[in-house]
């Protein structure tokens, strides 16, 4: 009879489980020393590491995804062509403004009004701002930690930047009101506050540095769009290489 290595019990030499406590002795020794064993023959045990995924910020659900590759690749002239078509003319055109992009995110502009109106006029007005800014963050987000797609997060990364690009006219226009607002109104004729920043900048005393902001907001929407195409690059980089290797 052995003494089986958990309860102490007497255990016939050749169970493999003690009816006593039932522990299975191959699965007890796995992970502690069996005394029958001199310590010079117990094989070493190995502990196997999986390396960081070598892909923007997380796993890639499709880098082995041939299809996806393609699509991607086709992608991204596109939105770098696009890119340049908003940026270049610069913030005094009110290129995003004219783009189908601004009936986009003018949904989520009002949208953002609805929500954040419990909380004052102040943050109801700066809401419309608010919506336009989370919503691509709430979609870089999930690409990125949920659907494991850092391509699309990349994609949500410059829709983000572009909707920087798309605030900061409307910044630009908070003591000009020239720009046609929602109902046909103008700012320099609509009740005070219906423009959102000639309110948000009167009441905070930025007034005057409206200019100012507005191309920051503008440099901060060129930046998101440069860094999140360099991103997207980087991807399709990692994606080819993985499908190479395959191969």
């Amino acid at each position: 009879m052995n003494p089986c290595p958990k309860c102490n019990a007497d255990v016939p030499p050749r169970q493999e489980t003690c009816p006593h406590c039932g522990v299975v002795f191959a699965k007890f020794y796995k992970y502690h020393d069996n005394p029958k064993i001199p310590t010079q023959n117990r094989p070493d045990v190995i502990v196997h590491f999986d390396p960081p995924a070598d892909t923007l910020l997380g796993n890639d659900t499709y880098q082995n995804n041939e299809l996806a590759f393609l699509g991607r690749c086709i992608l991204l002239p596109g939105f770098l062509l696009w890119s340049w078509l908003l940026i270049t003319p610069g913030l005094a055109s009110n290129a995003v403004g004219e783009s189908f992009l601004h009936l986009i995110n003018l949904p989520f502009h009002e949208a953002g009004h609805v929500i954040f109106r419990p909380f004052g006029q102040f943050i109801t007005s700066l809401g419309g701002t608010l919506g336009q800014l989370i919503m691509p963050s709430i979609c870089m987000l999930t690409l990125l930690l949920k659907t494991r797609d850092p391509y699309g997060a990349g994609i949500s990364l410059w829709w983000l930047g572009e909707n920087f690009l798309d605030i900061a006219p409307y910044i630009n226009d908070a003591r000009a009101g020239q720009l046609p607002l929602l109902g046909g109104n103008f700012g320099h004729s609509a009740p005070y506050g219906f423009h959102d920043w000639e309110y948000l900048l009167t009441e905070s005393g930025l007034l005057k540095h409206d200019h100012l902001l507005a191309n920051l907001a503008q440099i901060t929407g060129v930046v998101l769009i440069v860094i999140a195409l360099i991103g997207c690059g980087y991807v399709l980089l990692k994606q080819r290489q993985a499908l190479f290797n395959r191969e």
